[in-house]
C-alpha cells in the first residue's frame, strides 16, 4: 500500500485534467463545497456537467422524490439515481465512448446561524471505472466534531474531493481507499461511522471487513451490524431506544453469553420507565478482545464472530472504547432512556479495580461518575467460586478497598441489579477451553455452544474446526 497524500488542490485538479471524467455535483446542506474546488483549481468545463443545490424543501420534493427525512441515506439514494439517470439520458449518446459518467450527491446539517445541533451527512459517488460500463456506489456516513459552521463546510469539502478520487483511484486497495479519506482533515475533525460499497467493482469486497477499517484506520470508534450481517448507521438503530448491552470476545458465542443476555432481558424488561419505549439488544465486541496473541487484528477470525451472532439474530456492536463509561457516554448520544450493561462477576470486580482508572485524571471516582452519569444499570450474572465452591452473585461480591463503600451505594439503589438465573452456572468453565476444544476436535465443546453456531462452526470450519475424534483417543 502506497499513496504520496496528494493535497486537496492536487487531486481536484488531476480528475479536472482527465479528459475521461465527467459528471454532476449535487450538493444539500452544506453550501456546493465538494464542486467548489474543483471550480478553484482550474480546468472545470471538462469536468462539471453541472451543478446543482435544491435548498428548498419543496423543490428538493419535486425534483428527487419525497423522504421521511432529508438527511438521510434514502435522501442520498434518491439523490444519486436521479442525477445519474439524467446524466447518463442527456450525455451516453455524445461522449458515452470516451467517457467515465459519475455523479456526486451529499445531503447534510451543518451548524445553523444560531441554533447548535448535531452536525452530520450522508455522502455518495457513483461511477463507472470505464466507458459504457455498469455503476458502482460509495457511500458514507459521517459526523462533524468541529463546532464552527465555516470549518464544518471546509472539512465537507476536502472529504467530498477525497472520496471521489478515492472511487476513480483507491477502488481496489480498500485499507488506501478508507485511509484517504482523511487526507487533509486533522484529526478530531469528523467521524466516518459507515462506508457502502456496491457495483461490479466491488463484488470480491466483505463490507464487514471494510467498516472494519473505520476503525483501524482511526476514522470511526464504532461500527454496527444488524442481523442480517448489514452494516447500520447506529443512530437509525438506536435513537431514543432502551439498549441492553453484553460486552465479551464471543470466540466463539457460547450458551452462557446467551442466556446472561436472556436472564438480563428479563429483569430489563421489567423496569417501568422504559415499558412504552422501543428496546434494542446489542452484544459488544471490544477491539481489544479482537486483537490475536501478536497484537493485530485477525479479519478471518473477526467474521467469524460476527456471522455466529448474526446467525443468532443479534445486533453486533464493533467498538474501540475500553472502558464501560466511554461505551455508555457513546450511547447517550443517541438515547436519554435506560441504557443496561450485561457483565458477569470477573468483569465486575475489574470494573471496580482502581488500578485500571490510572490514566483518568480523577481516578476511578470519574470514571463512575461517567458511567453513572446518565440512566446506566449493570445487571449482573453470577458465578461460580471453584475455589470456595460458592456462587458469587452482586449482592455477596466482596470489594476490597473503599470503593466498596460506592459499590454498595450503586447496589442499595439498583443501580447495580443482581440477576438470579433459573439453572445455575456451570462450575468450570472457561471460553478459552471451548476454543482449544474446536481445534483439537475433542467434541466437548458442542456442550458449551448454541446448535446453529455448532452447525455453523462445523459446516465452515469456523475456530481452526477439525474432525472430532472419538474420546478414546
Amino acid at each position: 500500500m502506497d499513496k504520496s497524500n496528494p493535497t486537496t488542490h492536487h487531486k481536484a485538479l488531476q480528475i479536472n485534467l482527465d479528459s475521461q471524467k465527467y459528471g454532476t455535483f449535487a450538493e444539500i446542506g452544506g453550501g456546493q463545497e465538494v464542486v467548489r474546488w474543483f471550480f478553484k483549481v482550474g480546468g472545470a468545463a471538462g469536468t462539471v456537467a453541472k451543478s446543482i443545490s435544491a435548498y428548498d424543501m419543496t423543490v428538493s420534493d419535486a425534483i428527487y422524490g419525497p423522504t421521511e427525512r432529508y438527511v438521510c441515506q434514502e435522501r442520498l439514494l434518491k439523490m444519486l439515481d436521479h442525477e445519474y439517470d439524467l446524466l447518463i439520458d442527456r450525455l451516453q449518446v455524445k461522449r458515452g465512448k470516451s467517457t467515465h459518467f459519475f455523479v456526486f450527491a451529499d445531503t447534510v446539517t451543518i451548524q445553523g446561524y444560531q441554533q447548535r445541533i448535531d452536525c452530520h451527512g450522508w455522502l455518495g459517488v457513483r461511477f463507472q471505472n470505464e466507458p459504457m460500463a455498469k455503476c458502482n456506489d460509495i457511500i458514507i456516513h459521517v459526523r462533524f466534531l468541529e463546532q464552527d459552521r465555516l470549518q464544518q463546510q471546509e472539512t465537507l469539502g476536502i472529504l467530498g474531493v477525497n472520496l471521489i478520487y478515492a472511487a476513480f483511484y483507491y477502488n481496489q486497495d480498500p485499507a488506501l481507499l478508507i485511509e484517504s479519506l482523511m487526507d487533509n482533515i486533522a484529526p478530531g475533525k469528523i467521524e466516518v461511522d459507515l462506508i457502502d460499497a456496491t457495483g461490479p467493482l466491488f463484488n470480491g469486497f466483505d463490507l464487514r471487513l471494510l467498516n472494519l477499517q473505520l476503525i483501524v484506520s482511526g476514522l470511526s470508534q464504532v461500527i454496527l451490524f444488524t442481523p442480517a450481517g448489514k452494516t447500520a448507521q447506529p443512530s437509525d438503530l438506536l435513537y431514543k431506544k432502551a439498549i441492553l448491552i453484553e460486552r465479551g470476545r464471543f470466540e466463539p458465542v457460547t450458551n452462557l453469553n446467551m442466556e446472561m443476555m436472556e436472564v438480563a432481558r428479563a429483569k430489563f424488561l421489567q423496569e417501568p420507565e422504559i415499558a412504552e419505549v422501543p428496546k434494542i439488544e446489542l452484544m459488544e465486541i471490544t477491539t481489544r478482545n479482537l486483537l490475536s496473541d501478536v497484537g493485530t487484528i485477525d479479519k478471518e477470525n473477526f467474521i467469524q464472530r460476527i456471522d455466529l451472532l448474526c446467525a443468532l439474530k443479534q445486533h453486533v456492536l464493533i467498538s474501540n472504547y475500553a472502558e464501560f463509561y466511554e461505551i455508555s457516554t457513546y450511547l447517550n448520544r443517541f438515547t436519554k432512556n435506560l441504557i443496561g450493561l450485561v457483565l458477569g462477576i470477573p468483569l465486575l470486580e475489574e470494573l471496580f479495580n482502581e488500578k485500571y482508572y490510572s490514566y483518568v485524571e480523577g481516578g476511578i471516582l470519574e470514571a463512575m461518575g461517567r458511567l453513572f452519569k446518565k440512566k446506566i444499570k449493570l445487571y449482573v450474572y453470577p458465578t461460580f467460586d471453584v475455589q470456595t465452591n460458592q456462587l458469587i452473585t452482586a449482592d455477596n461480591l466482596q470489594i476490597k478497598g473503599p470503593i466498596k463503600h460506592i459499590y454498595n451505594y450503586l447496589l442499595e439503589t439498583n443501580q447495580v441489579v443482581p440477576l438470579h438465573p433459573l439453572r445455575p452456572p456451570p462450575k468450570s468453565f472457561s471460553p478459552k477451553e471451548v476454543a482449544e476444544y474446536i481445534k483439537k476436535g475433542n467434541p466437548k465443546w458442542k456442550e458449551f455452544v448454541p446448535v446453529r453456531a455448532i452447525e455453523i462452526i462445523q459446516e465452515k470450519k469456523y475456530f481452526g474446526y477439525s474432525q472430532e475424534v472419538s474420546s478414546s483417543h
